[in-house]
């Protein structure tokens, strides 16, 4: 398989799906490794834990769902835009005021992290929206893919039912894996430049490292 170099970037094949999955590689992993998520894999996040990372979950998702509005008809978005399928904000409120009651929007606190990774959102979506595509990519196509497994854990080791878990489930997607191969497709379809295909490359690193850090709390 070939493997080439984009202006410091490696990755494996020529579509930026593929780009992107072989730049973050390692990123990927450390994600998967930070104390929260081997705690929640292992059924032992505690609630204090999930209802501080719904908060940032929502603030998040404010923000790039809104940027990803906002710029809807970008030459770089629109191929990606998916507001029925994919938006996790109202499922995001749902799962807050269960928890937190009717007055939830006063009661959200989030960690510095959280704060840092909305303010990139904000700034990418005013200036260079052609980054939007990275954190999309990243956030979308990670929880739906790992939803369902999410779904159960939460649910078994917090013993809730189908109430406060609303943010796994993705009712406008009958098959995530058709949908994450459409995507996938409509993303490669996107016409870059070299120079802005590196920035997005470089992006994506960086959403990572964002999540990382909220991930730490």
């Amino acid at each position: 398989m070939d493997t080439r170099k984009i202006n410091g970037a490696y990755s494996t094949g020529s579509d930026l799906s593929e780009q992107i999955k072989e730049v973050t590689k390692d990123s990927h992993v450390r994600a998967e490794n930070t104390q929260l998520m081997l705690n929640y894999q292992k059924g032992q996040i505690t609630l204090p834990q999930y209802k501080i990372l719904l908060c940032s979950l929502y603030e998040i998702y404010r923000a790039l769902e809104e940027e990803l509005d906002r710029n809807s008809a970008h030459p770089a978005v629109e191929p990606i835009y998916f507001p029925q399928e994919l938006s996790r904000l109202e499922s995001l409120e749902r799962d807050l005021e269960y928890f937190f009651g009717p007055q939830w929007r006063k009661k959200v606190t989030v960690p510095a992290a959280t704060h840092r990774y909305t303010e990139r959102l904000r700034e990418i979506g005013r200036s260079m929206p052609n980054l939007l595509i990275a954190h999309a990519y990243t956030r979308y196509l990670g929880d739906l893919s790992g939803g369902q497994v999410l779904l159960k854990i939460t649910q078994k080791s917090m013993g809730l039912g189908k109430e406060g878990v609303a943010f796994f489930s993705f009712p406008g997607v009958t098959s995530p894996h058709r949908f994450k191969q459409l995507y996938r497709s409509r993303m490669n379809s996107i016409e870059l430049s070299e120079e802005e295909r590196r920035k997005v490359l470089d992006e994506a690193v960086k959403a990572f490292e964002f999540n990382i850090e909220v991930c730490l709390m």
